[in-house]
């Protein structure tokens, strides 16, 4: 949904938590339903009094899938990672494009051979998926997108050289018309299949589209269609994105407040349900295309931080909301 808010040079958590909760369907909660975290590219997240109010325990981090080999983005991946690990978070790492190349898809021996390094370099990291948003599609000048095809030999590749890592099928987003999507699953079944590697058990999906328009039958839909385990990789309230939903005079701060709560709702009444990461921690300034931010661009929690706070029993959640 984000165009180009992981390049990182440009812009700009998943298995144990005590203190994650869940709820059914009519907002009640449950012993563990689901577990929740947080996704987001700022190592600075880990040290906030805010985020660490929350005692979650896991969250989500994107790598180029030649961060291995490109000094840059290997040192940001370091930081990011060290920094989670200083805080005991497990970890979940989700590659997508190149920095550097991003409208150029690897070779499948290319991207093996990168992410067999970062592997090496990240043994604290047992959690992975191959492609963040891999049926996301092309975007001239911008970025590419691997073919469902393609996303299954990533797939292979990846469980191929991480052994005994939880390796996530397909990463998908959801968008308002899941047609696409639900082709893009069945293409990649298939291709895994005559890859004769084993399917995936766990799945990702980003269900922004749905959540966001206060619906959960997409959610439910590509769940069914994906099978197995579904861990909701990015999902939340958005603050602003485009037309579609502008944040004037704050009413994009209120609307991704209503969203979360219905995150919860949504992720408590769909047993394969089982993860949710919320994207993201960070919000960024108006002139911005996307926001999705718990925090403002100054780190200071805004309403629907408020909103998770609560829902996490976390203590002190009475604090002055941002409305920025």
């Amino acid at each position: 949904m984000r165009h180009l808010r992981r390049l990182l040079p440009l812009a700009t958590v998943s298995l144990l938590s005590a203190a994650a909760t869940g709820c059914n369907s009519t907002g009640a909660h449950t012993a563990a339903s689901y577990l929740t975290g947080i996704g987001d590219q700022q190592a600075e997240m880990f040290t906030d009094p805010h985020w660490q109010r929350l005692h979650t325990k896991i969250a989500r981090y994107i790598a180029p899938y030649d961060a291995a080999v490109r000094p840059y983005s290997l040192d940001l991946a370091r930081t990011w990672i060290k920094a989670a690990e200083a805080q005991h978070i497990q970890v979940l790492v989700a590659f997508y494009h190149s920095e550097y190349t991003a409208t150029k898809m690897p070779s499948i021996a290319t991207y093996e051979h990168d992410v067999q390094k970062f592997v090496k370099l990240f043994p604290y990291v047992r959690q992975y998926q191959s492609w963040d948003e891999a049926n996301r599609g092309n975007i001239s000048h911008a970025l590419a997108s691997p073919s469902a095809k393609a996303a299954a030999r990533y797939y292979q590749a990846l469980i191929r050289v991480c052994t005994g890592c939880t390796v996530g099928g397909l990463d998908v987003l959801d968008q308002n018309n899941i047609a696409p999507t639900l082709r893009y699953i069945s293409e990649f079944k298939r291709e895994v299949g005559r890859l004769q590697t084993v399917m995936p058990k766990i799945w990702g999906l980003h269900n922004y589209s749905d959540v966001n328009r206060l619906q959960s039958w997409r959610t439910r839909a590509l769940g069914q269609a994906l099978g197995g385990q579904i861990w909701l990789t990015e999902t939340g309230g958005i603050v602003q994105f485009g037309g579609a939903f502008p944040n004037r005079r704050g009413s994009g701060l209120k609307r991704a407040a209503r969203v979360l709560g219905y995150m919860f709702k949504v992720a408590g009444s769909q047993s394969r349900i089982r993860r949710l990461y919320i994207y993201n921690w960070t919000g960024v300034t108006a002139k911005a295309r996307f926001d999705a931010g718990l925090t403002d661009a100054n780190y200071k929690p805004r309403p629907g931080y408020l909103v998770v706070c609560k829902r996490l029993h976390a203590a002190k959640c009475n604090v002055k909301a941002s409305n920025q």
